[in-house]
């Protein structure tokens, strides 16, 4: 009596109730590879995360559908063959792949008959002519290639901000020096407790968790003809990745000291940065916040992150002379930038907003004792 192996189909899943296609990013095995239960297959790109797909099963890989083709959640992309390789291969190909641009055309000597009589003093030679045929049929001038659907949904989102919210941005600067000195004095000691090292990050949280509360206005959101009062500090964090940018939410930063604040940090940075994050990583922020001076940004007018009503721009930390009492020193200093909708947010609040966070960050050692600065 013989037995059948019956092979294994590999499907897309579903990665969040929204999200219902994306498109294959890479595969992470070669067709007829040999996989074990567990292994990385390919990654699925969609509108809001880019996950990894795992074998379910011991087998040998068989790709039926390229990367960068658009799949449906539930689709078969390939199969999984226990025992050797299967005989038959598949017709996708086994290394990544880009779209070809198809060459121009060559275009043919021209007539005299084809230049117009219009223009007499324009005058083509054979020797022109072929410079342009080899000029315009050269594909390595430029490649073309679709955009992501996280690229295309960064891009709908920013558009969808402005063209939605009334945004006014505000700015001021901040002298960290107390906060540099704080953080020199005390990194050591801090990251052999901690496991992980202080950063400038998790005072700006501390602090906009201290701002949030001073002016409750900007933590809320517009909803139709409602205003809905958020009393909970989920603070997002942009961060930039080789596919875009994203924001991951740190959740009740407001529970956290320092060492949670820079624990949880380092957790959801890695998981972006690796393409791990899961759509819940994204959801629920009330505030953000945006730190281009690690690109050595020195001032932005940084964009709404919908439906929040508020973000905060960090820039770079620049040595400046600074009028210190009758003195002019020089001071390590960050521009500031709030955004915001002034639809629900007035500008003094706003500028309240601002303010608190520079008091925050200029007197540190108010965030070890959680102590609010005075007004």
């Amino acid at each position: 009596m013989s037995t059948t192996t019956t092979l294994l189909p590999i499907r897309v899943p579903s990665v969040g109730e929204s999200i219902t296609s994306g498109v294959l990013g890479s595969w992470k095995r070669k067709n007829g590879d040999t996989v074990s239960s567990g292994d990385p297959l390919f990654e699925i790109e969609t509108d809001k995360v880019t996950s990894e797909v795992f074998a379910e099963a011991d087998g040998t890989l068989e790709i039926l559908i390229a990367e960068g083709t658009e799949v449906k959640v539930g689709q078969t992309v390939g199969n999984l063959h226990p025992g050797k390789a299967p005989s038959r291969k598949s017709t996708a190909p086994e290394t990544p792949t880009r779209e070809k641009v198809p060459s121009a055309p060559v275009a043919k000597t021209p007539t005299r008959e084809s230049f117009p009589t219009t223009a007499p003093t324009l005058v083509h030679t054979e020797a022109d002519t072929a410079v342009l045929s080899q000029t315009s049929s050269r594909s390595d001038r430029e490649s073309r290639k679709k955009m992501s659907p996280l690229r295309r949904k960064i891009a709908d989102r920013l558009v969808s901000a402005q063209h939605t919210a009334a945004i006014l941005t505000t700015f001021n600067e901040a002298d960290l020096s107390n906060l540099i000195a704080l953080r020199s004095e005390v990194q050591s000691t801090f990251q052999a407790q901690h496991g992980v090292k202080l950063g400038f990050m998790s005072f700006f949280l501390q602090a906009a968790v201290h701002a949030l509360k001073a002016v409750p206005a900007l933590n809320a959101r517009i909803e139709g003809d409602e205003i809905v009062s958020q009393h909970y500090f989920d603070i997002g964090v942009a961060v930039g990745t080789e596919k875009g940018l994203v924001v991951p939410v740190l959740r009740d930063c407001d529970q956290l000291d320092l060492a949670g604040l820079e624990k949880s940090l380092a957790a959801v940075a890695a998981r972006a940065r690796e393409g791990k994050l899961s759509l819940p990583d994204l959801l629920g922020g009330v505030f953000t916040i945006s730190n281009g001076g690690v690109y050595g940004s020195v001032l932005s007018t940084p964009i709404l992150n919908p439906p929040q009503s508020a973000i905060l721009g960090l820039h770079a930390i620049q040595q400046r002379p600074v009028a210190i009492g009758d003195q002019v020193e020089i001071r390590p200093m960050m521009n500031l930038a709030l955004s915001y909708d002034h639809r629900l947010i007035d500008g003094k609040e706003a500028v309240t907003f601002l303010i608190a966070i520079k008091k925050f960050v200029e007197n540190p050692a108010l965030a070890l004792f959680q102590i609010a600065p005075s007004n």
